[in-house]
Order: structure tokens, then C-alpha cells, then sequence
């Protein structure tokens, strides 16, 4: 199957991702991609499920959504308050989500990593627990 249509495919993407980033920017927790699909769907600017998926991946590629696998093992997405290197602390309840420095974390990653010869590290660091909120 080919694309339909001349250029205007690539302006339509770029409305759909827009509308995507846009609708990550105004929530604060980590929604998956079925939920942004449920959404858009009733929104002005309705985008199928795989261009949102499409649009997820390319938002992270870009560096401007943060992705984690949340405990049942799906992804979730999130826009976050700056682009340096942290975090998230998600409560497994509600889903609120603290973004945290973890210069311990950074240290531990580094020594692991020199003292086994890697260089060019990267690591995802994501601890899940139940905000003082949600518990009993």
C-alpha cells in the first residue's frame, strides 16, 4: 500500500503529532498509547491508532516524551518539565509521577559500567510505589 495524496500526508502527520504533543504537555502522568488514541478520538483533530503510535515513537526519538514500561508491562508516555537526564517515581495507583535526580544512581551506573569496560552507557532508572494519596 502506498501513500495517498501528494505532500499533504506529511502536513497531516504533523498536525496529528502536534495534536498528540500538545495533549502530553497538558496532562501530568504517563498515558498509553490507547488512551491518547481514546482521546483524540473525540477531539477535534482525530488521528488513528497507528499514527499515534507512529507519532509516540518519533516524539521519542526527538527527545520531547519520555517512554517507560509501567509494572503490567506497558508503555506509557509522557512530556516532561525539562530535557537533562532524570527520573520518575509513578505511583501505581493513581499514576502521579515525580520526575527526580538520582546522582547516586548516575555514580553507580558509571562505576558499573567502567569497572566492566563499557563505555557509551545509557541506563532507565523508574521506581513505582503508592503515593501518600492513594495509601490506606
Amino acid at each position: 500500500m502506498g501513500r495517498r495524496g501528494g505532500g499533504g500526508m506529511s502536513q497531516r502527520s504533523t498536525k496529528q503529532r502536534t495534536a498528540i504533543a500538545e495533549l502530553l504537555t497538558a496532562g501530568s502522568q504517563f498515558q498509553s498509547a490507547q488512551e491518547i488514541f481514546a482521546q483524540l478520538r473525540t477531539s477535534a483533530a482525530p488521528v488513528g491508532l497507528t499514527t499515534v503510535y507512529r507519532s509516540l515513537q518519533g516524539l521519542v526519538e526527538a527527545g520531547e516524551v519520555d517512554v517507560i514500561r509501567r509494572d503490567d508491562g506497558e508503555m506509557v508516555y509522557r512530556r516532561c518539565a525539562g530535557t537533562a537526564h532524570h527520573h520518575h517515581l509513578v505511583c501505581r495507583t493513581c499514576g502521579r509521577t515525580v520526575e527526580v535526580e538520582g546522582p547516586d544512581v548516575e555514580r553507580w551506573a558509571h562505576d558499573v559500567a567502567s569497572t566492566n569496560e563499557f563505555t557509551d552507557v545509557s541506563h532507565v532508572v523508574e521506581i513505582f510505589g503508592v503515593c501518600s494519596t492513594c495509601q490506606p
